[in-house]
C-alpha cells in the first residue's frame, strides 16, 4: 500500500531509540523527510544515519526554548512540518509514596507540556497547508492503569483527553490528531522495568517476562517494527477518515473493549 507521505516533512521527538526510532524509520521507509529529535547527541547521529533521516536535532524536550529552537531549524532546513510524531521517553515508575514532587512537576513538563509545545509550533504551518497529521505516542495505561507506574497512569491519559480534544478543533482544517498506545514493545525502557521488576522480587528475568507475556493474548512482546507501521498508518494519507481515536498496539492486552 502507497501511504502517499512520500516527501512530506516528518517531525519525531525522542527518536534515537526504542518506539520514537521505529516511528520515524517507519515514516522514512515510506519516503517522508524526517527530522529526529533526541536529548542525546551521538545516539541521534547514529540513529539519523541507520534509518536514512534527513535532519538530526538535539533537543531536550522538558526545555521549552529547545522546543522552539528544534522547530524553527526543522522548519528553515525542510520546510513546515506535515507530521508530527509526540514522543517522550517514559517518567519514572513508583508509586503514590515513593514519588516525590519535583519529580511529578518534571514529568508533567516531559510528558504533558513537550507535546503541547510542539504541537503549538507546528500548528500554523499545517493550517496554511491545510494538511497536517499528529500522532501521540501515548500507552495503554490511557484505558488500563499499569500497576507501579503512577506517573504515567495520570499523565498519559491527559494527553488522549487533550488530543481527543484537538482532534475537533482542527479538523475543518483537514489536520487528524490521534494516539498510539503501545503495550509491550521491546525497547531499553521495556527492559529497564523488567530489570526493575527482577531486583525487587529475586526472580529471574525469564521468569518475569514469562508472567508478564502470559496476559499478553498474542504471547509475546511486541516490536519496534510493528508498532511504527501503525504510526506510519495513522501519519499517510491512507488514514484520511481517522481522527481523534486510540489505537492500541498490544497484542490484545488491554482486557476493556
Amino acid at each position: 500500500m502507497d501511504l502517499g507521505i512520500k516527501g512530506k516533512v516528518a517531525l519525531v521527538a525522542a527518536a534515537s531509540q526504542g518506539l520514537g526510532r521505529g516511528s520515524a524509520a517507519a515514516l522514512a521507509a515510506e519516503g517522508a523527510r524526517v527530522a529526529i529529535l533526541s536529548r542525546r547527541p551521538e545516539e541521534l547521529k547514529l540513529t539519523a544515519s541507520g534509518i536514512g533521516a534527513a535532519l538530526a536535532v538535539p533537543c531536550d524536550l522538558s526545555r521549552p526554548e529547545d522546543i522552539a529552537a528544534a522547530v524553527a531549524k526543522v522548519q528553515a532546513e525542510l520546510g513546515p512540518v506535515e507530521i508530527l510524531v509526540n514522543n517522550c521517553g517514559g517518567p519514572p515508575a513508583g508509586t503514590f509514596d515513593s514519588i516525590t514532587e519535583e519529580q511529578w512537576m518534571a514529568s508533567f513538563q516531559q510528558v504533558f507540556l513537550s507535546a503541547l509545545r510542539l504541537t503549538r509550533a507546528v500548528l500554523p504551518g499545517m493550517r496554511a497547508k491545510k494538511w497536517g497529521r499528529i500522532v501521540n505516542i501515548v500507552s495503554i495505561s490511557v484505558e488500563q492503569p499499569i500497576p507501579g507506574l503512577i506517573i504515567s497512569n495520570a499523565f498519559r491519559p491527559a494527553l488522549a483527553g487533550w488530543a481527543k480534544t484537538l482532534a475537533a478543533e482542527v479538523a475543518s482544517d483537514n489536520i487528524l490528531v490521534c494516539c498510539a498506545a503501545p503495550g509491550r514493545i521491546l525497547t531499553a525502557r521495556t527492559a529497564t522495568l523488567d530489570q526493575a521488576a527482577v531486583e525487587k522480587t529475586g526472580r529471574t528475568l525469564e521468569e518475569i517476562r514469562k508472567e508478564r507475556v502470559a496476559a499478553v493474548p498474542l504471547k509475546r512482546y511486541g516490536t519496534v517494527e510493528e508498532f511504527g507501521a501503525v504510526v506510519a498508518f495513522l501519519a499517510s494519507e491512507r488514514a484520511s477518515y481517522v481522527t481523534g481515536s486510540v489505537i492500541r498496539i498490544d497484542g490484545g492486552a488491554v482486557s476493556g473493549i
